[in-house]
Protein backbone atom coordinates (compact mmCIF):
# COMPACT_ATOMS: atom_id res chain seq x y z
CA UNK A 1 0.00 0.00 0.00
CA UNK A 2 1.49 3.34 -0.97
CA UNK A 3 1.78 5.92 1.74
CA UNK A 4 3.63 9.05 2.78
CA UNK A 5 6.61 8.76 5.12
CA UNK A 6 5.84 9.52 8.75
CA UNK A 7 7.17 12.63 10.48
CA UNK A 8 8.86 13.88 7.32
CA UNK A 9 11.52 11.17 6.99
CA UNK A 10 12.35 11.07 3.30
CA UNK A 11 13.28 7.41 3.38
CA UNK A 12 10.58 6.19 5.72
CA UNK A 13 11.21 4.78 9.19
CA UNK A 14 12.59 1.33 9.71
CA UNK A 15 12.07 0.98 13.45
CA UNK A 16 10.08 2.40 16.32
CA UNK A 17 13.10 4.00 17.99
CA UNK A 18 13.17 6.69 15.29
CA UNK A 19 9.56 7.56 16.00
CA UNK A 20 10.17 7.84 19.72
CA UNK A 21 13.28 9.94 19.23
CA UNK A 22 11.22 12.41 17.21
CA UNK A 23 8.34 12.39 19.71
CA UNK A 24 10.71 12.90 22.63
CA UNK A 25 12.22 15.93 20.99
CA UNK A 26 8.79 17.50 20.47
CA UNK A 27 6.76 16.17 23.40
CA UNK A 28 9.25 14.96 26.01
CA UNK A 29 7.92 11.39 25.85
CA UNK A 30 9.51 9.09 28.42
CA UNK A 31 11.91 6.33 27.47
CA UNK A 32 13.39 3.62 29.66
CA UNK A 33 17.04 2.72 29.75
CA UNK A 34 16.49 -0.78 28.39
CA UNK A 35 17.16 -0.99 24.68
CA UNK A 36 13.93 -1.31 22.71
CA UNK A 37 11.65 -0.49 25.69
CA UNK A 38 9.56 2.66 25.30
CA UNK A 39 6.60 4.23 26.99
CA UNK A 40 3.53 5.65 25.32
CA UNK A 41 0.30 7.26 26.47
CA UNK A 42 -2.82 5.09 26.51
CA UNK A 43 -6.30 5.19 28.02
CA UNK A 44 -6.65 2.71 30.89
CA UNK A 45 -9.14 1.86 33.63
CA UNK A 46 -8.42 -0.29 36.67
CA UNK A 47 -11.98 -1.08 37.78
CA UNK A 48 -15.53 -0.83 36.52
CA UNK A 49 -17.12 2.54 37.02
CA UNK A 50 -18.12 5.89 35.59
CA UNK A 51 -16.13 8.35 33.54
CA UNK A 52 -13.84 9.12 36.47
CA UNK A 53 -12.15 5.69 36.28
CA UNK A 54 -10.67 6.57 32.89
CA UNK A 55 -6.98 7.55 33.02
CA UNK A 56 -4.36 8.42 30.44
CA UNK A 57 -1.27 6.55 31.62
CA UNK A 58 2.22 5.80 30.40
CA UNK A 59 2.44 2.14 29.43
CA UNK A 60 4.95 0.03 27.57
CA UNK A 61 4.67 0.39 23.82
CA UNK A 62 3.70 -2.92 22.19
CA UNK A 63 6.01 -4.73 19.80
CA UNK A 64 4.58 -6.23 16.60
CA UNK A 65 4.82 -9.99 16.32
CA UNK A 66 4.50 -12.23 13.25
CA UNK A 67 1.87 -10.93 10.87
CA UNK A 68 1.44 -7.69 12.82
CA UNK A 69 2.11 -3.99 12.30
CA UNK A 70 2.68 -1.20 14.80
CA UNK A 71 0.51 1.80 13.90
CA UNK A 72 1.00 5.35 15.13
CA UNK A 73 -2.60 6.34 15.78
CA UNK A 74 -3.88 9.55 14.20
CA UNK A 75 -7.55 9.08 15.10
CA UNK A 76 -9.71 6.60 17.01
CA UNK A 77 -13.46 6.91 17.51
CA UNK A 78 -15.21 6.12 20.78
CA UNK A 79 -18.28 3.89 21.07
CA UNK A 80 -21.35 3.56 23.33
CA UNK A 81 -20.42 -0.11 23.79
CA UNK A 82 -17.07 0.90 25.27
CA UNK A 83 -18.87 2.95 27.91
CA UNK A 84 -21.09 -0.04 28.74
CA UNK A 85 -18.06 -2.33 29.08
CA UNK A 86 -16.27 0.18 31.30
CA UNK A 87 -19.34 0.43 33.56
CA UNK A 88 -19.48 -3.37 33.87
CA UNK A 89 -22.88 -3.55 32.16
CA UNK A 90 -21.54 -6.05 29.62
CA UNK A 91 -19.49 -8.13 32.09
CA UNK A 92 -21.39 -11.35 31.36
CA UNK A 93 -20.80 -11.01 27.63
CA UNK A 94 -17.54 -9.06 27.38
CA UNK A 95 -15.70 -9.06 30.74
CA UNK A 96 -12.78 -6.72 31.30
CA UNK A 97 -9.35 -7.76 32.55
CA UNK A 98 -7.72 -5.04 34.65
CA UNK A 99 -5.98 -2.83 33.96
CA UNK A 100 -7.96 -2.55 30.74
CA UNK A 101 -7.36 -0.44 27.69
CA UNK A 102 -10.11 0.43 25.27
CA UNK A 103 -10.74 1.23 21.64
CA UNK A 104 -11.36 -0.74 18.43
CA UNK A 105 -11.45 1.84 15.62
CA UNK A 106 -8.18 3.31 14.40
CA UNK A 107 -6.44 5.12 11.60
CA UNK A 108 -2.80 6.00 11.40
CA UNK A 109 0.60 5.32 9.90
CA UNK A 110 2.53 2.04 10.00
CA UNK A 111 5.83 2.63 11.82
CA UNK A 112 7.10 -0.92 12.32
CA UNK A 113 6.21 -4.40 11.06
CA UNK A 114 6.84 -7.86 12.44
CA UNK A 115 8.02 -10.91 10.53
CA UNK A 116 5.84 -12.48 7.84
CA UNK A 117 3.75 -9.33 7.42
CA UNK A 118 1.83 -9.18 4.16
CA UNK A 119 0.12 -6.25 2.46
CA UNK A 120 1.46 -3.42 4.64
CA UNK A 121 4.79 -1.65 4.93
CA UNK A 122 6.38 1.07 7.03
CA UNK A 123 5.00 4.46 6.02
CA UNK A 124 1.62 3.17 4.82
CA UNK A 125 -1.44 5.20 5.80
CA UNK A 126 -4.06 2.77 7.02
CA UNK A 127 -7.34 2.32 8.82
CA UNK A 128 -8.42 -0.77 10.64
CA UNK A 129 -9.40 -2.31 13.93
CA UNK A 130 -8.24 -4.26 16.93
CA UNK A 131 -10.18 -6.65 19.15
CA UNK A 132 -7.74 -6.07 22.03
CA UNK A 133 -9.27 -2.86 23.43
CA UNK A 134 -6.15 -0.94 22.63
CA UNK A 135 -6.62 1.78 20.00
CA UNK A 136 -7.18 4.70 22.38
CA UNK A 137 -3.43 5.15 22.57
CA UNK A 138 -0.53 6.71 20.75
CA UNK A 139 0.48 3.37 19.21
CA UNK A 140 -1.31 0.06 18.69
CA UNK A 141 -0.34 -3.33 17.31
CA UNK A 142 -2.73 -4.61 14.64
CA UNK A 143 -2.89 -7.86 12.66
CA UNK A 144 -2.07 -7.17 9.02
CA UNK A 145 -5.37 -8.75 7.89
CA UNK A 146 -7.26 -6.15 9.94
CA UNK A 147 -5.80 -3.16 8.07
CA UNK A 148 -6.69 -1.55 4.78
CA UNK A 149 -5.28 1.44 2.90
CA UNK A 150 -6.58 4.90 3.66
CA UNK A 151 -7.82 6.12 0.28
CA UNK A 152 -6.97 9.59 -0.92
CA UNK A 153 -9.73 12.00 0.03
CA UNK A 154 -10.75 10.24 3.24
CA UNK A 155 -10.03 12.39 6.30
CA UNK A 156 -8.19 10.96 9.28
CA UNK A 157 -11.23 11.55 11.51
CA UNK A 158 -13.55 9.67 9.16
CA UNK A 159 -11.03 6.88 8.67
CA UNK A 160 -10.70 6.39 12.42
CA UNK A 161 -14.49 6.23 12.79
CA UNK A 162 -15.45 3.70 10.15
CA UNK A 163 -14.85 0.25 11.63
CA UNK A 164 -17.43 -0.21 14.40
CA UNK A 165 -20.08 2.13 13.03
CA UNK A 166 -19.51 1.22 9.40
CA UNK A 167 -19.41 -2.55 9.69
CA UNK A 168 -22.35 -2.50 12.11
CA UNK A 169 -24.37 -0.45 9.64
CA UNK A 170 -23.32 -2.69 6.75
CA UNK A 171 -24.39 -5.83 8.63
CA UNK A 172 -27.67 -4.32 9.83
CA UNK A 173 -28.69 -3.32 6.32
CA UNK A 174 -27.67 -6.71 4.96
CA UNK A 175 -29.79 -8.41 7.65
CA UNK A 176 -33.09 -6.86 6.54
CA UNK A 177 -32.32 -6.98 2.78
CA UNK A 178 -33.94 -3.70 1.70
CA UNK A 179 -35.00 -3.61 -1.94
CA UNK A 180 -36.50 -0.98 -4.25
CA UNK A 181 -40.11 -0.44 -3.18
CA UNK A 182 -39.46 -1.39 0.45
CA UNK A 183 -39.99 1.05 3.30
CA UNK A 184 -37.38 0.77 6.05
CA UNK A 185 -37.59 2.52 9.41
CA UNK A 186 -34.32 3.31 11.21
CA UNK A 187 -34.15 4.34 14.88
CA UNK A 188 -31.28 6.56 16.01
CA UNK A 189 -31.04 7.70 12.40
CA UNK A 190 -28.64 10.58 13.07
CA UNK A 191 -26.29 8.70 15.41
CA UNK A 192 -22.91 7.23 14.66
CA UNK A 193 -24.33 3.96 13.30
CA UNK A 194 -27.75 5.19 12.22
CA UNK A 195 -26.35 7.96 10.01
CA UNK A 196 -24.53 5.31 7.98
CA UNK A 197 -27.44 2.83 8.01
CA UNK A 198 -29.81 5.33 6.41
CA UNK A 199 -27.35 6.15 3.63
CA UNK A 200 -26.63 2.49 2.85
CA UNK A 201 -30.36 1.66 2.82
CA UNK A 202 -31.06 4.56 0.45
CA UNK A 203 -28.33 3.19 -1.84
CA UNK A 204 -30.31 -0.06 -1.97
CA UNK A 205 -33.29 1.81 -3.42
CA UNK A 206 -35.52 1.66 -0.34
CA UNK A 207 -37.68 4.44 1.06
CA UNK A 208 -36.03 5.20 4.40
CA UNK A 209 -37.81 6.67 7.42
CA UNK A 210 -35.30 8.10 9.88
CA UNK A 211 -36.29 8.58 13.52
CA UNK A 212 -34.39 11.53 14.94
CA UNK A 213 -34.81 14.83 16.75
CA UNK A 214 -35.90 17.86 14.75
CA UNK A 215 -32.43 19.52 14.58
CA UNK A 216 -31.23 16.52 12.54
CA UNK A 217 -34.11 16.50 10.06
CA UNK A 218 -32.46 18.78 7.50
CA UNK A 219 -29.37 16.52 7.35
CA UNK A 220 -31.57 13.44 6.85
CA UNK A 221 -33.62 15.11 4.10
CA UNK A 222 -30.38 16.02 2.35
CA UNK A 223 -29.52 12.30 2.16
CA UNK A 224 -32.87 11.23 0.73
CA UNK A 225 -34.33 10.14 4.08
CA UNK A 226 -37.84 10.96 5.34
CA UNK A 227 -37.33 12.30 8.89
CA UNK A 228 -39.81 11.52 11.66
CA UNK A 229 -39.61 12.88 15.21
CA UNK A 230 -39.05 10.16 17.82
CA UNK A 231 -40.81 10.06 21.21
CA UNK A 232 -44.42 9.76 22.29
CA UNK A 233 -46.76 9.15 19.37
CA UNK A 234 -43.99 7.93 17.06
CA UNK A 235 -45.97 4.88 15.90
CA UNK A 236 -48.75 7.06 14.54
CA UNK A 237 -46.29 9.44 12.90
CA UNK A 238 -44.61 6.50 11.16
CA UNK A 239 -47.99 5.24 9.92
CA UNK A 240 -48.79 8.68 8.55
CA UNK A 241 -45.42 8.92 6.79
CA UNK A 242 -45.62 5.44 5.29
CA UNK A 243 -49.31 4.92 4.67
CA UNK A 244 -49.13 2.06 7.14
CA UNK A 245 -46.72 -0.06 5.10
CA UNK A 246 -43.36 -0.86 6.70
CA UNK A 247 -41.38 -3.81 5.33
CA UNK A 248 -38.26 -3.60 7.51
CA UNK A 249 -36.99 -2.00 10.70
CA UNK A 250 -33.40 -1.37 11.82
CA UNK A 251 -32.99 -0.45 15.48
CA UNK A 252 -29.69 1.22 16.42
CA UNK A 253 -30.93 2.65 19.72
CA UNK A 254 -32.76 0.03 21.80
CA UNK A 255 -35.35 1.21 24.32
CA UNK A 256 -38.47 -0.43 22.92
CA UNK A 257 -37.95 -0.12 19.19
CA UNK A 258 -38.07 -3.87 18.54
CA UNK A 259 -41.53 -3.96 20.12
CA UNK A 260 -42.48 -0.94 18.00
CA UNK A 261 -41.41 -2.77 14.85
CA UNK A 262 -43.64 -5.72 15.80
CA UNK A 263 -46.51 -3.31 16.51
CA UNK A 264 -46.06 -1.84 13.02
CA UNK A 265 -46.49 -5.32 11.52
CA UNK A 266 -42.89 -5.94 10.44
CA UNK A 267 -42.02 -9.63 10.16
CA UNK A 268 -39.41 -10.68 12.77
CA UNK A 269 -36.91 -11.82 10.14
CA UNK A 270 -36.88 -8.27 8.74
CA UNK A 271 -36.25 -6.61 12.11
CA UNK A 272 -32.64 -6.09 13.12
CA UNK A 273 -31.38 -4.54 16.34
CA UNK A 274 -27.82 -3.70 17.29
CA UNK A 275 -28.75 -2.95 20.92
CA UNK A 276 -31.75 -4.94 22.25
CA UNK A 277 -30.64 -8.57 22.05
CA UNK A 278 -32.98 -9.78 24.79
CA UNK A 279 -36.16 -8.58 23.09
CA UNK A 280 -34.87 -9.77 19.73
CA UNK A 281 -34.54 -13.29 21.16
CA UNK A 282 -38.14 -13.15 22.42
CA UNK A 283 -39.67 -12.14 19.09
CA UNK A 284 -37.22 -13.84 16.70
CA UNK A 285 -35.66 -10.66 15.34
CA UNK A 286 -32.10 -10.51 14.04
CA UNK A 287 -29.10 -9.05 15.86
CA UNK A 288 -26.55 -8.57 13.10
CA UNK A 289 -23.91 -6.05 14.09
CA UNK A 290 -20.22 -5.27 13.78
CA UNK A 291 -19.18 -8.89 14.38
CA UNK A 292 -21.13 -10.08 11.34
CA UNK A 293 -19.09 -7.89 8.98
CA UNK A 294 -15.84 -7.54 10.90
CA UNK A 295 -13.29 -7.70 8.13
CA UNK A 296 -10.94 -5.39 6.30
CA UNK A 297 -12.66 -6.16 2.97
CA UNK A 298 -15.92 -4.57 4.13
CA UNK A 299 -14.02 -1.74 5.83
CA UNK A 300 -12.11 -1.03 2.64
CA UNK A 301 -15.31 -0.94 0.60
CA UNK A 302 -16.85 1.57 3.01
CA UNK A 303 -13.67 3.66 3.01
CA UNK A 304 -13.69 3.91 -0.77
CA UNK A 305 -17.36 4.95 -0.78
CA UNK A 306 -16.60 7.65 1.77
CA UNK A 307 -13.52 8.85 -0.11
CA UNK A 308 -15.60 9.25 -3.29
CA UNK A 309 -18.22 11.27 -1.42
CA UNK A 310 -20.84 8.54 -1.75
CA UNK A 311 -21.03 7.89 2.01
CA UNK A 312 -20.74 10.68 4.55
CA UNK A 313 -19.19 9.88 7.92
CA UNK A 314 -20.49 12.65 10.19
CA UNK A 315 -18.04 13.76 12.88
CA UNK A 316 -19.70 15.30 15.94
CA UNK A 317 -16.52 16.43 17.67
CA UNK A 318 -12.84 15.61 18.19
CA UNK A 319 -10.87 15.53 21.44
CA UNK A 320 -7.19 15.08 22.28
CA UNK A 321 -6.39 11.82 24.06
CA UNK A 322 -5.94 13.63 27.38
CA UNK A 323 -9.58 14.74 27.29
CA UNK A 324 -10.99 11.22 27.00
CA UNK A 325 -13.28 11.81 29.98
CA UNK A 326 -14.81 14.84 28.27
CA UNK A 327 -15.28 12.81 25.10
CA UNK A 328 -17.19 10.07 26.90
CA UNK A 329 -19.17 12.61 28.91
CA UNK A 330 -20.48 14.05 25.64
CA UNK A 331 -21.11 10.58 24.21
CA UNK A 332 -23.04 9.41 27.25
CA UNK A 333 -25.11 12.59 27.29
CA UNK A 334 -26.53 11.37 23.98
CA UNK A 335 -28.09 13.14 21.01
CA UNK A 336 -24.82 13.59 19.12
CA UNK A 337 -24.95 13.65 15.35
CA UNK A 338 -22.18 11.39 14.14
CA UNK A 339 -18.97 10.14 15.71
CA UNK A 340 -16.82 11.47 18.54
CA UNK A 341 -13.13 10.98 17.82
CA UNK A 342 -9.94 10.94 19.90
CA UNK A 343 -6.78 12.34 18.34
CA UNK A 344 -3.73 10.89 20.13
Amino acid sequence: MPGTPILGYAGGISCISDVFASRQAVQGLSQTNKRGDHLMKAVQFHDYGGIDVLRVEEVECPVPGPGQALVEVRSAAIQPGEAMIRKGARHDRWPATFPSGQGSDLAGVVVEVGPQVRGVAVGDEVLGFTHNRASHAEFVVVDDVDLTSRPEGLSWDAAGSLYVAGTTAYAAVFAVEPAPGDTVVVSGAAGGVGSLVVQLAVRRGATVIGLASEPNHAWLKGRGVVPVEYGEGVAERIRQATGGNVEAFIDTFGDGYVELAVELGVRPERINTTRDWRTAAKVGARTYGEGAAACAVVLGELARLAARGELEVPIARTYPLGQVRDAFRELEHGHTHGKIVLRP
